[in-house]
């Protein structure tokens, strides 16, 4: 069942105008919200309808009839039964919870909606009269609470604040808005300032806290976030008993402003580096900034694979040495992958350098798109470059944070596409999409046509009343070494900077912008510190990085090479997985068949590898 999208007044967020003001933004570029970009594409469509019709029902299930997750919250209300799954469970019901609310902007749906409103009314449920929230103590003993540190509470109450916000600037229901601001204001009479000190193990409410400052107006939740940053690094971390806190698991080694390089837990890293991020977007703290500019070099030229993923170990979930990046066991954690969107988002913002774009885009149709299958029903938590025919997707996880992430991600993609400074407006990414865009006291739309990333063709028209003078900035992709720009079908001057195409020029309704990324196949080498990869290359195209799968190479499989005169020849196939540019490369040793990293193990179970031999 479907509905009229609803029209709401939203009094809180008038509020925001007023108070927020007191903390200026500090970063170059606003965002665009997904909830003003319509996705009309033919690579993303078909997936953000498998996530509404196939994802959601399958987190939803998961949820409330194959685990225990909702009735932990229905026996923490009632005061009485067993708390069932990890301590943590709690946030894969926030993460259900704010994809099914992000669905709902693009997606209105009464049952759905309904389905969101029963859920809130069982956390309120739930939560005790001091304001605090978590099934876990709730159930296991009160009396225990605020002593482990990497007992995951912080994160969980995150976690429900971001899907708090998103359902309340979906819907305009606050009921959970309310119960995330008793849970933050409940914190704050335990942690902070003359109070106790905490490092919050798992990473993820400092941002949660500047996203309610934003949607509050109230300081007092970015000035929490801060004080949490600075609590790192200085001995206090603790599991409230006589075991070792390993502070470089924890990201706990150091003051967060003298980080000079990326260390444990990835998926914490990603977090802990958006909360960074985000108060330093208000608060201005260049120690913050240099920090990240720091970690970032060492996480993207020391420590990222091919695909965007980060994490090359299972044994802490996260990095180890500089350039050690082995394929067959690299962890690459499907939440880690989306992290990297996540933050390299929030450091282009600072600065409109491509890089970040780069990454992100990397990041998001490689590591995090392989983490769900094409029918939207099955997930990766683990992304290794090589399989033995052994690792597959699965329904689910006892640690389901992968799945669930996946859910409330796929639905706001719409989020990093465009945004907007104070003399332009930028397109990050290309997608097939409308956006309304108000640009100082002009209101634009924009609409942009393309078969990307099977094809570099971009159409850009501008959409307005009157004229605008204006720059519009195109990304131009660092895999792209040739491209074409045009206006309304002629020749134009443009500039280049950071990675940006701009053109300015006095904008009139109904201009056109054409852009053409010449899009071949690139055979990649490894940086040759990087031991795993040497003597070996990937293939990719664009923003897809390929792989070799058995089911279409099944002679010789583990004997497949490439030459340097190797050839390559791309095939359109609608029709095979999902709708694919295929890949051949054909040389000395026949014809091998390659196809986007994201989409292996969709078919029969066999071996896979992105790296072979260059002989």
């Amino acid at each position: 069942m479907t509905m009229r999208r609803k029209k709401y007044l939203f009094p809180l967020l008038l509020l925001i105008c007023a108070c927020a003001g007191k903390e200026q933004q500090q970063k170059l570029i606003t965002p665009v919200p997904f909830s003003k970009v319509k996705i009309e594409d033919g690579f993303w469509s078909p997936r953000l309808q498998a996530h509404k019709d196939v994802t959601l029902a399958v987190c939803i299930d998961q949820i409330e009839n194959q685990t225990g997750r909702i009735r932990n919250f229905e026996n923490a209300a009632m005061g009485r039964g067993e708390h069932s799954g990890i301590f943590f469970d709690d946030s894969d019901v926030y993460k259900a919870l704010e994809g099914m609310a992000c669905s709902l902007q693009n997606h209105p749906d009464l049952v759905l909606e309904a389905k969101c409103d029963e859920w809130i009314d069982k956390f309120a449920e739930a939560q005790q009269p001091d304001g605090y929230i978590n099934t876990f103590y709730t159930l296991t003993g009160l009396e225990n609470r605020w002593k482990d540190m990497d007992r995951h509470e912080m994160y969980c109450a995150g976690h429900m604040i971001e899907a708090g916000i998103a359902y309340f600037q979906v819907t305009g229901k606050r009921k959970l808005l309310d119960v995330c601001i008793r849970m933050a204001d409940h914190m704050m009479t335990v942690f902070g300032p003359g109070k106790r000190d905490w490092i919050p193990g798992h990473e993820e409410i400092e941002l949660a806290l500047v996203k309610l400052f934003q949607v509050t107006g109230e300081k007092k939740y970015l000035d929490f976030a801060d004080w949490l940053l600075s609590e790192r690094g200085h001995g206090y971390g603790s599991y409230g008993d006589e075991r070792v806190w390993p502070t470089r698991y924890y990201q706990d080694e150091v003051p967060v402003r003298e980080m000079t390089d990326i260390s444990g837990h990835a998926v914490r890293s990603m977090y802990l580096f958006c909360g960074m991020a985000d108060v330093a977007s208000y608060t201005g703290d260049q120690g913050y900034r240099d920090a990240l500019d720091r970690v970032w070099d060492d996480v993207v030229l020391r420590n990222m694979y091919i695909t965007g993923g980060i994490g090359q170990s299972s044994h802490n979930e996260g990095f180890t040495n500089d350039y050690s990046l082995p394929n067959l066991t690299a962890y690459c954690e499907t939440c880690a992958s989306v992290g990297m969107v996540l933050w390299n988002w929030r450091m282009g913002q600072f600065t409109g350098d491509g890089k970040y774009a780069d990454v992100l885009e990397r990041a998001l149709y490689n590591g995090a798109l392989a983490g769900i299958s094409l029918s939207g029903d099955r997930f990766f938590y683990v992304n290794p470059l090589e399989s033995r025919g052994d690792h597959h997707r699965q329904a689910w996880y006892g640690c389901a944070c992968c799945p669930s992430q996946i859910c409330r991600f796929l639905p706001s993609i719409g989020n990093y596409v465009y945004g907007v400074s104070d003399k332009a407006l930028w397109v990050n990414l290309y997608m097939g999409s409308q956006a309304d865009i108000k640009l100082g006291k002009k209101q634009v739309t924009l609409k942009q046509e393309t078969d990307y990333p099977w094809n570099g063709d971009v159409r850009l028209t501008l959409g307005l009343k009157g004229k605008l003078h204006t720059q519009l900035r195109l990304r131009i992709p660092a895999w792209c070494e040739s491209y074409t720009l045009s206006v309304n079908g002629g020749p134009v001057a443009f500039a280049v900077e950071k990675g940006y195409a701009i053109l300015e020029r006095t904008w009139k309704d109904g201009d056109q912008v054409t852009l053409k990324l010449e899009m071949p196949v690139q055979m990649v080498a490894a940086d040759p510190r990087v031991k795993e990869d040497e003597g070996l290359r990937a293939i990719q195209r664009g923003p897809v990085v390929y792989c070799l799968e058995e089911a279409d190479n099944a002679e010789g499989f583990d004997s497949l090479f490439l030459t340097e005169n190797t050839r390559f020849e791309t095939s359109a196939l609608p029709d095979k997985l999902g709708g694919i540019m295929e890949i051949s490369a054909v040389n000395g040793a026949g014809r091998l068949t390659y196809i986007p990293y994201y989409a292996w193990d969709n078919r029969a179970p066999g071996k896979m590898k992105v790296w072979i031999p260059l002989l």
